[in-house]
């Protein structure tokens, strides 16, 4: 019973989460679907990892790795599979602690809360960029060898 509350309905929370948003997005067809299981393989990456930053850097290589190879698969934008697949990851709840913590007056927890959120905002974009850079540097050297190899073999 504990594997199912600690990752499997998470999982699915964030599924139905990344649901909403692909309706805000105006995603259409299998392409909504490919963007909630990405956010649920992101959040599942997440909670394996265990720490805060080093799973959200983690959680973002896999979502953007993912989300760059369905979008080659099904030749659509990669934006949308990303966005989407992200945003339960987002530190929402960070920002508004800060924030609260902020008008309360304690500055100690304040500076605490909002190091950590903003940690866990660059962990997203910095994790979101090195996927992208090297998977599209990996995947256009494929595509490089498959021309030179259909060239070779045309001679």
């Amino acid at each position: 019973m504990t594997v199912v509350t600690t990752y499997l309905l998470p999982c699915l929370w964030a599924f139905l989460a990344c649901l909403g948003f692909s309706i805000i997005f105006n995603m259409r067809g299998l392409s909504v679907w490919i963007a909630c299981f990405g956010g649920a393989l992101g959040w599942l990456v997440y909670l394996l990892c265990g720490s805060d930053i080093p799973a959200a850097f983690f959680a973002a290589i896999v979502i953007g790795v993912f989300s760059e190879f369905m979008a080659r698969l099904r030749h659509c934008p990669v934006t949308g599979y990303v966005l989407i697949s992200l945003l339960p990851l987002v530190p929402g709840g960070g920002i508004y602690r800060s924030m609260a913590f902020a008008l309360a007056g304690d500055t100690s927890k304040f500076l605490s809360v909002l190091l950590n959120t903003l940690g866990i905002a660059a962990a997203l974009a910095v994790g979101s960029m090195v996927s992208s850079s090297l998977f599209r540097t990996v995947y256009s050297s494929m595509q490089r060898a498959k021309e030179h190899r259909s060239q070779a073999s045309r001679r």
